[in-house]
């Protein structure tokens, strides 16, 4: 049975499925009202990704996936034309049958190019198997370019190549945290749950410059500007010379809003996980004088 896009689209909408060697432009969905400008499509396996700008939040969804239970994020590995699959963290919805990206704005421009998708879901098939889509994405972007306009993305961004560098924690491989951003729930609790992902350019002092949201969800919890204003008073350092200037980059800050006591065991493991990551860096910057 094919799965509607919902929760984080229109509740109740229904999108007509489309062959997988589909050659038109995606559907759109345009509501004033809402602000909601969304280009969207359906395949028969079941798959649906959809790009949407929403009161200026961008986001970019796939839809009908296996649940993801009690993760946060889950991994899906995606390949644009005949390249070769590569691990991209996405973040569980509210449904956990919905992953919602990390970077909407560049996988976006990635699907305006048409052509085949593939989308590999580890362990997703009965028996712990893998499960793989082979998809044909619509070869007209015009619907999908309307998206990124109407929120003030770029279509062509020589940025997404750089981002698609970042090591998993989103600082290159040489600068770590000396002061991390502290975020705090936003003040008006609507959600449990929720996430930010912020990216930012360094300065010399480490200090962080040029800061703008690139995803949130839910979209109107106030994570994106609870994140941002986090990054105010944040800094990075040179992991092995802390005493020189930090080189002009990139960085994607990533924080997940989780009220007390919603923690799951899995949240609990990438605490842990995170805090030995800090204390190896501290140990590396001792070492190295800092």
């Amino acid at each position: 049975m094919k799965r509607p896009l919902v929760l984080l689209l229109v509740s109740g909408l229904a999108l007509p499925a489309l062959a997988q060697d589909a050659a038109r432009d995606w559907d759109m969905l345009r509501d004033p009202g809402k602000k909601l400008t969304m280009a969207y499509t359906q395949f028969n396996t079941g798959l649906g990704i959809a790009a949407r700008c929403v009161d200026e939040s961008y986001e970019a969804i796939i839809t009908g996936l296996p649940s993801a239970g009690e993760g946060e994020t889950r991994v899906l590995q995606v390949a644009f034309g005949d390249g070769d699959l590569h691990p991209q963290r996405w973040n569980v919805a509210v449904d956990d049958t919905i992953a919602v990206s990390e970077l909407p704005a560049p996988f976006a421009r990635k699907l305006r190019e048409g052509g085949r998708l593939r989308v590999m879901i580890p362990g997703g098939a009965e028996g712990g198997r893998n499960l793989t889509h082979d998809l044909t994405l619509p070869a007209s972007s015009s619907s999908i370019d309307e998206t990124l306009t109407v929120c003030e993305r770029p279509l062509i961004d020589p940025r997404d190549a750089e981002l698609a560098d970042l090591p998993e924690g989103g600082l290159p491989a040489n600068l770590t945290w000396a002061r991390p951003p502290r975020p705090s729930f936003p003040s008006r609790i609507r959600y449990a749950r929720g996430f930010a992902t912020v990216l930012c350019l360094t300065s010399p002092d480490g200090s962080l410059r040029d800061c703008s949201v690139e995803a949130e969800h839910p979209q109107d919890g106030g994570f994106g500007d609870a994140a941002l204003r986090a990054t105010r008073r944040a800094r990075v350092v040179n992991i092995d010379a802390p005493a020189t200037a930090v080189p002009p980059g990139r960085i994607l800050y990533r924080t997940n809003f989780i009220v007390a006591g919603h923690q799951t065991r899995e949240d609990e493991r990438l605490r842990r996980e995170q805090r030995e990551r800090e204390r190896e860096n501290r140990e590396r910057m001792r070492a190295a004088g800092g």
